[in-house]
């Protein structure tokens, strides 16, 4: 991997990166550093690069000539070819970080352009930087300090750079954890003893350990990065303490559909990628204001847990309509005692064709974009009798079953108890938890539901938009 450095003082830049880890991987050809003295490039004859700013104003500010062209120099643009990607070490920029460092190691090169005395330019920064990088929220005398600190961290993911490839991998920052205590010889230093675990060659229990550690001490010394430390598994493990409540939200979490924005020790909040739904959930007044306070109301729609939730949404944003629900889930691995189709009534999947019917007469009026969106997910199937369409039922885009609808000519024919039926029997085969959420006035299909098997869960479900 080639680092190109443009800089007005390269042996700064030279001299940092030539020892110990980063020397020797220079020396075997897995990075190379090339600082480039931007001074150079000036065309001025006393090799000025910096001038007045503009407007006025404290310092001076580098040219955009001079660094233009030590730019063309290194990066040779040409049409077809690839352009390398510019970092600007800037306190404006994107904090630095490890999954950045990760990233930038792929790259086969790169430049870093760093700045002096009041800043560069602003015309030859629009010009030719890709990525402003900052490495932190202080103010430094140039950007060769910032450059050096990422060579250092993007070529340590360079392979063969370390000697253990693990150890790129296993520091502080893996998965947003800090790194586990460490100990070496002796046994004992000054009374204090190397935890006994390590000493047990027991490796299972010492990875165990470790994690363990790692969590605590990244919990209490950066609560920010524990934050975002495996959300789905954290979010999962509070989820199921209640998960007859909170099946909708499992369920999302497990299909892969859940963006998660926040697990808290009192709450988890998060926003399902298809329908663009929050679902919030809270032990709390305080902590589900705390979870909205992380949301967009803006054209939002909430599913929230609890009725203080409820309330705190509907007072904080002004919201009126809302349904309540039954949480219903089928709490079976396998349906063997539901009814089927006994030859008379035909059940398939539908097609776009019947995209028009299934709108005409679906009551919540979902328009027709989102039934064929449906359809065409081969989510909604249909009942028929002599060949005629006789009531349907689907999957929601949520993951919740419904949909179900029994058309007036057909009705008390059973038609609805074999489209729940085989509702079931299709989420189970996905291997999905058969769930759905039923309006609390709605006594047709709560009957159904119980006819099914369907168990309700504890409290109710609130839609709110």
């Amino acid at each position: 991997m080639q680092f190109h450095i443009l800089t007005l003082f390269p042996e700064m830049v030279e001299n940092g990166l030539q020892t110990s880890i980063l020397g020797r991987a220079i020396q075997k050809g897995l990075i190379g550093i090339h600082a480039v003295n931007i001074r150079d490039y000036t065309q001025d004859k006393h090799n000025k690069v910096d001038d007045y700013p503009y407007g006025g104003g404290a310092g001076m500010l580098m040219q955009a000539q001079p660094v233009y062209d030590a730019w063309k120099a290194v990066a040779k643009p040409a049409e077809g070819k690839k352009p390398v990607r510019v970092l600007f070490m800037s306190p404006q920029g994107k904090t630095f970080s490890q999954e950045m460092a990760r990233e930038l190691a792929q790259e086969e090169e790169l430049i870093f352009l760093c700045g002096h005395y009041e800043g560069i330019d602003e015309r030859v920064i629009e010009e030719i930087v890709t990525d402003p990088v900052s490495i932190g929220d202080y103010v430094l005398t140039g950007g060769e300090l910032p450059a050096m600190v990422m060579i250092d961290a993007i070529s340590r993911m360079v392979p063969g750079v370390l000697k253990n490839e693990d150890s790129g991998v296993t520091e502080s920052f893996q998965e947003n954890l800090l790194e586990y205590p460490q100990y070496t010889r002796p046994e004992v230093w000054e009374g204090k003893k190397v935890p006994d675990i390590l000493l047990s060659g027991d490796h299972a229990r010492i990875d165990k350990w470790r994690l363990e550690k790692s969590e605590e001490r990244t919990k209490a010394r950066r609560p920010d990065l524990y934050e975002k430390y495996d959300l789905p598994g954290r979010a999962l493990e509070y989820l199921l303490k209640d998960k007859m409540l909170h099946m909708d939200m499992i369920e999302d979490i497990r299909r892969g559909k859940a963006d998660i924005l926040a697990v808290r020790e009192d709450g988890v909040l998060t926003k399902d990628r298809s329908g663009g739904a929050y679902r919030i959930t809270a032990k709390t007044k305080d902590a589900g204001e705390r979870l909205l306070s992380l949301t967009d109301p803006t054209g939002a729609v909430y599913v929230c847990h609890q009725k203080f939730v409820l309330t705190s949404i509907l007072e904080r944003f002004g919201l009126k309509n809302f349904n309540e629900c039954y949480q219903v889930i089928y709490p079976k691995k396998k349906a063997p005692d539901l009814p089927e189709p006994d030859g008379v009534v035909e059940i398939r999947e539908l097609d776009e064709t019947y995209a028009a019917n299934v709108e005409a007469h679906y009551h919540l009026y979902h328009d027709e974009v989102y039934i064929r969106e449906r359809i065409a997910s081969r989510q909604m199937i249909g009942a028929f009798l002599d060949g005629e369409l006789a009531g349907f039922a689907g999957v929601h885009n949520d993951g919740g079953m419904g949909m179900l609808e029994v058309l007036e000519p057909f009705r008390k024919r059973g038609i609805g108890s074999l489209l729940e039926a085989e509702m079931i029997r299709r989420e189970l085969a996905a291997g999905h938890v058969p769930y759905a959420h039923v309006f609390v006035e709605n006594e047709i299909s709560v009957a159904l539901q119980k006819k099914s098997g369907m168990r309700f869960a504890p409290g109710s479900v609130f839609w709110v938009s």
